[in-house]
């Protein structure tokens, strides 16, 4: 027979002790978040000039030249963030980032200059632009149960840059790229 257990000895049981490092409230997801998605918007500001070389079409170069301009407006934006909420700006590692940028370099080096490629770039920006909507998104519901209005409403700017970005590339896939890239497959097997 098992000897009876206390509520506080349940309780402890229950609840995995953390490590020292992690994140124990929402202050401390929010510093998390905030390091990632900087980590990240620095990551891609050094990547998307390798995207636009590899693009193939004026108005896809024009739309990676933009968001490349509003990174580094999300980089500056994020150290105004790290002030405001006296924060310490550092960045940490995000694995989704790298992930993302190194599932496009792999597909980049793999197809020929054109519709195809321009479609991978593409793909490949709405998934960064779909983790940094997610993030900023999440960044700004933190900041504004905080109290931190001020970052709450730099946060926001992001966002909706973010997601007018995701519109942009969405819009090229379908009216341009993704018909063109569909016709090259028609010649390719035209079966489909």
């Amino acid at each position: 027979m098992m000897a009876p257990t206390s509520r506080k000895q349940e309780d402890s049981k229950a609840t995995p002790k953390g490590k020292a490092n992690a994140a124990h409230g929402l202050r401390d997801l929010f510093e998390v978040g905030l390091k990632d998605i900087y980590y990240a918007e620095q990551i891609l500001s050094l990547n998307l000039p390798k995207m636009m070389k590899n693009a193939s079409t004026p108005e896809l170069v024009k739309t990676l030249k933009n968001h490349l301009t509003e990174t580094n407006e999300h980089v500056s934006r994020l150290e105004k963030i790290f002030e405001v909420t006296g924060i310490k700006p550092s960045a940490k590692k995000c694995d989704a980032m790298e992930g993302i940028l190194k599932e496009s370099d792999a597909l980049i080096s793999k197809t020929d200059v054109g519709v195809v490629r321009n479609a991978i770039i593409i793909a490949s920006e709405q998934k960064a632009k779909h983790y940094e909507i997610a993030t900023y998104g999440t960044l700004h519901a933190f900041a504004k149960t905080l109290g931190e209005t001020k970052a709450a409403n730099l946060l926001a700017i992001s966002l909706e840059q973010e997601k007018k970005a995701d519109t942009a590339l969405t819009g090229i896939a379908i009216t341009s790229i993704n018909p063109k890239a569909f016709k090259a497959d028609s010649i390719i097997n035209p079966r489909l």
